[in-house]
């Protein structure tokens, strides 16, 4: 009998079968499955349904001749997967982005791939979704003002995030190159979102304020910030490089993804414990404000930093794949 055309003999004599590999999940796809609002849900259940971001895989970092590559591995008890990601800062002056990557879902039993996701994508929707979770227990219920800095990618997703779980009287863009700052203001317009662009100095009259930009130094003045805040800040994942003043730091309540992540690579915070602005034992986890362990504090700003962690991609493209 001959033997069926998609049967082959593996390298044991037994029989193997070829297969088209896992379905692909592109960029459209995936925002078209799981908006920003889900999203966040997804990373507020996971916290607190137990999952512990102390208990994740270290992130990889290696530095290449153009810029650095990224290994984020993560398991959890149904999938697991990885992120292999680059970060290529000469990219936006040829008009390529400047964040790519794929990331790999695998069965945690039989650890083999189920899906194949576009990475730059899922950074895209994950990275707004753990800030929109935080957000959602730090900022204030009333959002008149809402400042972003930054024009690109993440600054449009924590726009549409925030959106997703506050009503924003207004959006107001600070970014360097003003006419990429006029496009995004012009974006959110069309959506129905009233947006400016204005300056760093408007942060005094806004409630929640959002940094994602590649800036190695701060943004504003923390002084101007009022107290009944919130600012995320999620550009840096450099201990050299920050986007918040140790003015800021040193009034606000800090809550971070992880201690141990936030301590190894955090410039937002090691700057200021460096310069005795704060103790590093006074930094919350989000997990602590997720799950209620730690209360808010209301009298004082409020601040969540991020450099990004491999449990936040697994746990988004895990309902991705669910909401096939």
């Amino acid at each position: 009998m001959a033997r069926d055309s998609q049967d082959r003999l593996g390298p044991d004599g037994r029989g193997m079968t070829d297969t088209t590999g896992p379905p692909w999940i592109s960029g459209a796809e995936i925002f078209r499955r799981v908006g920003f609002r889900a999203a966040a849900r997804a990373i507020d259940d996971a916290l607190r349904g137990g999952l512990d971001p102390a208990a994740d895989f270290d992130r990889g970092i290696l530095e290449l001749e153009r810029g650095q590559l990224l290994l984020m591995p993560a398991q959890a008890a149904e999938f697991a997967g990885v992120k292999v990601a680059t970060v290529a800062p000469g990219n936006p002056a040829i008009g390529r982005e400047r964040i790519q990557g794929v990331y790999l879902l695998l069965d945690a039993v039989t650890l083999g791939p189920v899906a194949l996701l576009d990475g730059a994508a899922l950074t895209t929707l994950r990275t707004p979704a753990v800030s929109a979770a935080a957000a959602d227990h730090l900022a204030p219920a009333r959002i008149e003002r809402m400042v972003v800095f930054g024009s690109g990618p993440q600054a449009w997703g924590h726009i549409e995030a925030m959106r997703g779980i506050r009503e924003i009287g207004e959006v107001t863009i600070v970014a360097r190159h003003s006419g990429r700052a006029a496009d995004l203001a012009a974006r959110i317009r069309q959506s129905g979102q009233a947006a400016s662009v204005g300056a760093s100095a408007d942060v005094r009259s806004a409630q929640l304020i959002v940094c994602a930009t590649t800036a190695r130094t701060p943004l504003f003045d923390g002084s101007l910030v009022p107290a009944d805040s919130c600012t995320v800040a999620v550009g840096s994942h450099e201990p050299g490089a920050r986007e918040l003043p140790s003015t800021l730091v040193g009034r606000a309540q800090v809550v971070v993804e992880d201690l141990a992540v936030a301590l190894r690579e955090g410039g937002d915070v090691l700057i200021p414990i460096e310069e005795g602005v704060i103790a590093a034992d006074a930094l919350v986890p989000l997990r602590s404000i997720a799950t209620g362990a730690t209360a808010v504090d209301l009298d004082r700003p409020r601040v969540f930093t991020s450099s990004g962690m491999s449990w936040e991609d697994l746990v988004v493209a895990t309902a991705v794949h669910r909401a096939r």
